[in-house]
């Protein structure tokens, strides 16, 4: 594994030990920032299999956009897409005031 992939892959783990603990670890779960991270560790998940492979990728949040550039790689990738997609949108609207009902 390259060395830039294993850091994608150790900030991708911490990002799952942060739901972890935001969900199971406090007294009152945080779960819209444990969304965040869930999708962080999602995306970043995705970006270590990219920096593998040597694909350049956006540095964006976009999930689908991600994928896509994996599945030309791997054609079995297509089937994590409706989960990326359920993560998509706790990149931002989870986070702010206001915009989490109008997701």
């Amino acid at each position: 594994m390259r060395g830039i992939t294993e850091e994608w892959v150790f900030k991708a783990e911490d990002d799952f030990r942060a739901v972890e603990a935001l969900l199971y670890e406090i007294e009152i779960p945080v779960v819209d920032a444990a969304c965040f991270h869930g999708q962080q560790c999602a995306e970043k998940y995705v970006k270590a299999y990219l920096e593998e492979y040597e694909i350049d990728f956006p540095r964006n949040h976009n999930l689908m956009q991600l994928l896509d550039l994996c599945i030309r790689l791997d054609a079995g990738f297509e089937t994590i897409r409706r989960p990326l997609q359920s993560l998509e949108h706790y990149a931002v609207t989870i986070r702010y005031p206001g915009l989490q009902s109008a997701a």
